[in-house]
């Protein structure tokens, strides 16, 4: 595949932007809430939204036929089209700068910032890094990196290294991880990504183990823990999947106090971290 694999190309996208809009309601907040574990309550225009609300706005739609076999559009158009069959968020930083709420226009401005070729031990990984900022008539509220990683199909079958023992944590919460779950952000997110909602396919075509739990549903989680620990959002949150979180368990978030701010992560039921986070003031 890394025959194929033409970095000079790939990275000709770099520089490429789309602008996309979408308005902040009362219902998309509700569902939100409700899939954070969080308090539903009656949203009403002018109440803040969950911080990572701009994950559900303004997400790509494309036509049924030009979906490819995994359930994303077809590789090219804005990301540029790397020839390794899965795709999967590796990481990111946010900066919040305002709180988006109900009744607000977002919207989003996406640049490619870099695409990078690197050789782990399951063979190739491609990451492409995108620059989100995301507006309000306020001014700026969100501003994102995310990185994306692309790598080879067959590499499912090898074990990843095992990360390092997770700490004992100062604070932690506890919840199940099921198919309705990863359903339910699925939708919420438009992502229709089949690693998260087909037990068929994850299992027999990409070789996993399970339905495979979003990245930024656990970093999203993370944020509102941090949030709930030290009562305002985070100004800065960097965070990276370590491994893959699967359903049929429980998880757990954790949270330690450090001098810059907190130290955070999830851990599957064995308590191995999926996710480890930073977050400051």
């Amino acid at each position: 595949m890394t025959d194929t694999l033409d970095l000079d190309h790939l990275k000709q996208w770099i520089g490429r932007s789309e602008q996309a809009s979408d308005i902040v309601t009362a219902q998309l907040v509700k569902g939100l809430r409700a899939t954070l574990f969080l308090d539903i309550g009656t949203p009403a225009e002018g109440d803040a939204a969950p911080f990572t609300v701009h994950w559900c706005l303004a997400q790509p739609v494309a036509p049924m036929a030009e979906l490819g076999p995994d359930g994303h559009p077809a590789r090219g158009g804005f990301l540029p089209p790397v020839p390794l069959p899965r795709r999967m968020w590796a990481g990111g930083q946010l900066q919040f700068l305002d709180t988006l709420r109900v009744g607000d226009a977002v919207t989003r401005t996406s640049t490619i910032a870099d695409v990078t070729l690197k050789h782990g031990s399951t063979g190739p990984l491609c990451f492409v890094a995108v620059e989100h900022i995301i507006s309000t008539e306020r001014g700026v509220a969100v501003r994102e990196r995310q990185d994306i990683v692309y790598r080879e199909l067959s590499s499912a079958a090898a074990a990843p290294a095992a990360p390092a023992a997770a700490p004992a944590a100062q604070h932690r919460e506890s919840h199940f991880a099921d198919a309705v779950l990863l359903f339910r952000y699925s939708a919420l997110t438009f992502n229709g990504h089949r690693i998260h909602y087909d037990r068929d396919y994850v299992t027999k075509v990409e070789g996993y183990p399970g339905l495979i739990f979003h990245g930024p549903l656990q970093a999203a989680l993370l944020v509102n823990f941090a949030t709930k620990l030290r009562g305002a959002a985070p100004k800065q949150f960097s965070y990276r999947g370590v491994q893959p979180l699967f359903d049929g368990g429980e998880f757990s978030i954790n949270a330690n106090e450090t001098a810059a701010g907190l130290e955070l992560w999830t851990s599957n039921a064995a308590g191995a971290p999926t996710m480890k986070a930073s977050a400051s003031w």
